[in-house]
């Protein structure tokens, strides 16, 4: 073999290891990306829900397709995915575009890209006011943050948690997955309450409401003194309480309340 035949081998290896190495191939070669449990996120770790738990979280929201979801910290899309297969339209907020990707990816081998959408971004800065329903899967001081925002919502608006609470607003329900389910089995659902707190006059009378969340104290004051009401609750518009032996129901519209006393009657009321 003469030398140049040698130099000619040589030169040809050496423009093989390089593109055996060259960046390109290198991408080429990186495995699809897959989410590991336990991996840190934006504000939390990456814990995948249960499926079991999302089919839950959907049940106690009883959304349908008349529902908009919104997912805040949405990781690997799955409980927008659940909810799009019902039928519902979906989005998810997620701030690492890599399980953004992966969401989007999901969502078409699912065959429900019309209706489960993901974005990037920040869950604090996201307007999530259209939502009807609000999934969360976020540590209890982040929770607590977003309550705010949270409460500012159409009364009626259903909001669900995996396993963590939202402080001292207690939840209207709570359920479990604990045969299906062997870690952060539980879910809580609070529903928007409106605001009511204030002066309402009635016909008869006067009454006074304060609220602390969605539950109510106060009296319903008439020419005979003011009864404090008891067993006071807002659910979404519906506001119910007793005074004395009658129980009042009623849905709140604005600055009115139309309802009705259990055994007969309607009652009204307006903000002072």
């Amino acid at each position: 073999m003469t030398s140049q035949t040698l130099s000619r081998l040589l030169t040809a290896s050496c423009v093989a290891v390089m593109m055996t190495f060259s960046p390109g191939h290198a991408q080429d070669a990186k495995k699809p990306f897959e989410p590991e449990y336990g991996q840190q996120g934006k504000d939390v770790v990456w814990v995948p829900t249960a499926q079991a738990l999302v089919d839950r979280m959907l049940d106690m929201a009883k959304v349908t397709p008349k529902d908009f979801v919104m997912d805040l910290g949405s990781g690997d899309g799955r409980t927008v995915i659940t909810a799009a297969k019902r039928g519902v339209r979906a989005q998810g907020v997620e701030f690492n575009p890599d399980m953004v990707a992966l969401s989007r990816k999901n969502a078409a081998a699912a065959g429900v890209s019309d209706k489960a959408t993901f974005v990037q971004g920040d869950i604090f800065k996201t307007d999530f006011s259209k939502a009807t329903v609000i999934t969360l899967f976020l540590l209890p001081d982040l929770n607590v943050r977003l309550r705010p925002q949270l409460l500012n919502m159409k009364p009626g608006t259903r909001v669900v948690s995996n396993s963590f609470d939202m402080g001292d607003w207690n939840p209207d329900q709570e359920v479990s997955a604990t045969t299906e389910c062997t870690s952060y089995c539980r879910a809580m659902l609070w529903i928007i309450p409106a605001k009511v707190g204030g002066t309402w006059k009635m016909a008869n009378g006067e009454l006074t409401l304060s609220q602390t969340y969605q539950m109510l104290s106060g009296s319903l004051k008439s020419s005979s003194g003011a009864t404090p009401i008891a067993n006071g609750k807002m659910r979404g518009d519906e506001i119910s309480f007793t005074v004395g032996n009658s129980v009042y129901r009623g849905r709140v519209n604005g600055n009115r309340i139309d309802g009705t006393i259990e055994g007969g009657g309607k009652w009204q009321a307006t903000r002072g």
